[in-house]
C-alpha cells in the first residue's frame, strides 16, 4: 500500500527541481547584467575600497543587530519563552542558511527545526514562521507608506503591458479554481490557524511587542546597512531616499525564489539606485558593500555556528 509520504514525495522533487531551475535563470541574468556593466561594477568595486571606514564600521554593526531584531520577531511569534542566547546564535545560522537555498527556504528550515526542538509541535513552528513573515512582510508596506509622501516623486508605477494584464487575470483565474478545490480547505485551515495563533500573541502585550517591535528593528537596521554604506561612498541621495528605495527594492526582490535575494535584490536595488540619480559606479560600491556587510563576511562563521547547534542538537 502506498503511503503518504510515498505519494509527497516526487511533488517535493519536482518543487525543489523548479526552484533550482528559477534560482538558475535568476543568477544567470545577474552574471549577464554583471558582465555587461563590468566596467562600473570595477569602478564601485574600487570606490569601496578606499570608503570611508567610520560609515562602514556603523554599517557592519547595524548588521550585527538584525540577527538581534530577527531573534526579537521569533520571541513574538510564539507564546512560549524561548533560550535566548541559542535564539540569537539560530537567526545567525539561519541568515547563512538563507543564502545557500531558494526563497528563504534555509532559514525556514533552520527556524522550523529549531522551534521542534524547543517543544512545540510541527503545526505550530511553522504558524510561528508564517506569523513572523506576515508581521515582517505587514512592517514593511507600513514603512513604504510612511516614507514614500517623504520623497515625492521618487517611487514610479511601472507601465503596465497587456502581457501583465493577462498574467494577472490568469493568476486570478487559477485562484478561482483552487477555491473550488479539496485544496482550499486545507488552506483555510491553515489561514485559520495562523490567525488563531496571532489572537493568541495578542493576548500578551510583550509577544505583541517583541513581534512588531522585531520586525520593525529587523528591516530599520537593514535600511540603516545600505544607508551607511551609501554614506560612506558619497552617494548623493538623502537617507530616508535609500531607505526607501531598499524597502521597495527588497520587497521587489522577494518575489524571485533566489538564496537570500542574491542577483534579484543586487539587480532591484542597483535599478533603484542608479533611477533615483546615483551614479552607476557609486550605486554598485553602495550595493556591493551592502552585500559584503550582510552575506559574505558573516556567511562562513554563520555556516560554523549552524554546524555547531546541529553537532549540539539545538537543531
Amino acid at each position: 500500500m502506498t503511503s503518504p509520504a510515498d505519494l509527497t514525495a516526487p511533488l517535493g522533487r519536482r518543487r525543489a527541481r523548479w526552484h533550482a531551475a528559477v534560482c538558475l535563470v535568476v543568477l544567470a541574468g545577474a552574471l549577464y547584467l554583471g558582465r555587461r556593466h563590468w566596467p562600473a561594477v570595477e569602478s564601485g568595486a574600487g570606490r569601496l575600497a578606499v570608503a570611508d571606514q567610520g560609515w562602514l564600521l556603523m554599517g557592519a554593526l547595524a548588521a550585527v543587530g538584525t540577527w538581534a531584531a530577527s531573534a526579537l520577531a521569533q520571541q513574538g511569534a510564539v507564546v512560549q519563552r524561548l533560550p535566548g542566547p541559542r535564539l540569537v546564535a539560530a537567526q545567525f545560522a539561519a541568515s547563512a542558511a538563507n543564502h545557500l537555498l531558494p526563497a528563504g527556504l534555509g532559514a525556514g528550515a533552520v527556524n522550523l527545526r529549531f522551534l521542534m526542538r524547543c517543544g512545540l509541535p510541527a503545526a505550530r513552528s511553522a504558524g510561528a514562521l508564517a506569523v513572523k513573515a506576515t508581521a515582517g512582510g505587514a512592517v514593511r508596506l507600513a514603512l513604504i507608506a510612511l516614507l514614500a509622501p517623504a520623497c515625492p516623486g521618487l517611487l514610479r508605477l511601472p507601465r503596465i503591458s497587456p502581457a501583465v494584464i493577462a498574467a494577472v487575470l490568469g493568476a486570478a483565474a487559477l485562484v478561482a479554481v483552487l477555491l473550488a478545490t479539496p485544496l482550499w480547505s486545507r488552506c483555510r485551515r491553515a489561514l485559520t490557524a495562523v490567525v488563531a495563533d496571532i489572537r493568541a500573541l495578542h493576548a500578551c502585550p510583550a509577544r505583541a511587542a517583541a513581534l512588531w517591535g522585531g520586525s520593525l528593528a529587523f528591516a530599520a537596521l537593514h535600511a540603516l546597512v545600505l544607508i551607511a554604506v551609501t554614506r560612506a561612498v558619497a552617494l548623493p541621495l538623502a537617507p530616508l531616499q535609500v531607505a526607501l528605495l531598499y524597502l521597495a527594492a527588497s520587497s521587489a526582490a522577494a518575489l524571485l525564489p533566489t538564496p537570500g535575494g542574491l542577483g534579484s535584490l543586487d539587480a532591484a536595488l542597483a535599478l533603484a539606485l542608479t533611477a533615483a540619480g546615483a551614479p552607476g559606479a557609486a550605486a554598485a560600491s553602495a550595493v556591493l558593500g551592502y552585500r559584503l556587510l550582510t552575506v559574505w563576511l558573516p556567511l562562513l562563521p554563520g555556516l560554523l555556528v549552524l554546524g555547531l547547534l546541529v553537532r549540539r542538537k539545538s537543531l
